[in-house]
């Protein structure tokens, strides 16, 4: 078999959102640079993604050179929200993501305008403006100092071609085999790989892409955002009705692998990928 490579690279300013998928990316020590910085949460502080408004994933957020963001979504004008400064120690809101509590800055009032007209419900948009204090990742899975943004629990998602091919055949086996074949944009990774045998990432503990390293903390537990089409807004059963048969680990619906960078560096589509240990 040849030897694996990077066939592409996702990053999303807004957890949530559309992304965009760049020829090369930074890697920095919480995750791919300006990837999840954002988070929309509701009046309480809790963040809001797809498992509450499908519809988000008919919104999109495009990086600015300068870290700011561009929104766009279906009835609404684009809108450019600058990078929200941190005017004093005490500027910061309490958000709650998965359980944790996490310090972030408020973005400005016209970004939670926005949101709210969309969702139809009072939010603010926030922004994580340390990453590499504001929230740890899950110690029981991490090394000292790790952290993370926005993203679910770790600082990057893989996932390879050839274990979406294999799930994909296995959906056409099953009930609801007319909603597939699904995409890799349900599982939302930030680096696709191709190149391998399908579910070989069960086994990896190290790789690399290009120069950079990565330690792989656990497999990816799925959720109902992988049920929800990335066009349309509109949800199904796949792929947790197949993933439940055939990719179980104790409660967890398995694909994918959270990685975390061992260094700093950059990642480019068609980087070799490596597997070291």
């Amino acid at each position: 078999m040849s030897i694996p490579v990077l066939r592409s690279v996702h990053v999303h300013p807004v957890k949530a959102l559309r992304g965009f998928a760049p020829a090369e990316a930074e890697v920095e020590p919480w995750g791919l640079a300006g990837d999840r910085r954002y988070v929309v949460v509701d009046t309480a502080g809790r963040i809001v993604t797809q498992r509450q408004h499908a519809r988000l994933a008919l919104a999109s957020a495009a990086l600015l050179p300068d870290g700011g963001i561009t929104l766009s979504a279906p009835g609404l004008e684009p809108l450019t929200v600058e990078v929200p400064e941190l005017s004093a120690p005490d500027a910061t809101i309490t958000v709650e993501i998965f359980g944790t509590l996490v310090e972030a800055v408020p973005a400005d009032p016209a970004a939670h305008a926005w949101f709210s007209a969309y969702l139809e419900n009072e939010v603010r948009l926030v922004h994580m403006d340390d990453p590499a204090h504001r929230r740890p990742v899950d110690p029981e899975f991490a090394l000292p100092g790790e952290t993370v943004s926005f993203a679910d629990g770790y600082p990057l998602l893989a996932a390879t071609t050839s274990s979406l091919d294999a799930l994909n055949s296995l959906i056409a086996q099953g009930d609801h085999a007319d909603e597939g074949p699904l995409p890799m944009n349900r599982f939302r990774p930030n680096v696709v790989i191709d190149g391998t045998a399908p579910w070989a990432e069960d086994g990896w503990r190290r790789l690399s892409i290009g120069d950079v390293s990565f330690r792989v903390a656990r497999s990816c537990g799925r959720c109902v955002v992988t049920t929800t089409d990335q066009l349309t807004g509109e949800r199904g059963k796949e792929p947790l009705r197949t993933l439940a048969q055939h990719r179980k680990d104790g409660s967890r619906l398995i694909f994918g692998q959270n990685l975390v960078p061992e260094h700093r560096g950059t990642i480019r589509v068609g980087d070799p990928v490596k597997i070291l240990d």
